[in-house]
């Protein structure tokens, strides 16, 4: 009981200073995470029959997606993407009440392709961005 609880404790440690830690950019990575994360969790306890379980995991990734990665979205400035996205996490969440009603694996895994298409998207354009700055301005 107590090394679970040491090692729930240092895992909140570890989030909490790489959340505090973290730039803008690796934020949004982190959010895409978890919610993989949940969503893993979740489909491993659909497999399990581990009803409340699964659905305190489908709700953490829905909480993620809408109150991490829709709430990030600047709709003023973001434009039409960011109105694309809007209506993506709409969706997606939308999607894992139905997946967590109907006990749906098929849609789980939906939902997991296209957050781990946008992660991706997300993380190449942080590649990106770190090679545009220029090198005099890098701290050494």
């Amino acid at each position: 009981m107590y090394a679970n609880n040491a090692i729930s404790a240092y895992q909140r440690v570890g989030v909490e200073t790489g959340v505090e830690s973290a730039d803008p950019h690796k934020l949004i990575l982190m959010l895409f995470e978890g919610a993989q994360e949940a969503l893993a969790r979740a489909k491993k306890h659909m497999k399990h029959n581990e009803i409340a379980e699964k659905g305190q995991m489908l709700s953490k990734a829905i909480m993620i997606i809408d109150h991490g990665l829709k709430a990030s979205l600047d709709m003023n400035v973001g434009g039409d993407l960011a109105i694309k996205l809007h209506a993506l996490y709409e969706y997606m969440a939308n999607q894992l009440l139905i997946a967590n009603i109907q006990n749906n694996f098929e849609t789980v895994d939906e939902v997991s392709k296209l957050l781990f298409e946008l992660y991706d998207a997300w993380r190449q354009i942080g590649n990106t961005e770190s090679m545009l700055i220029p090198a005099k301005t890098i701290a050494v």
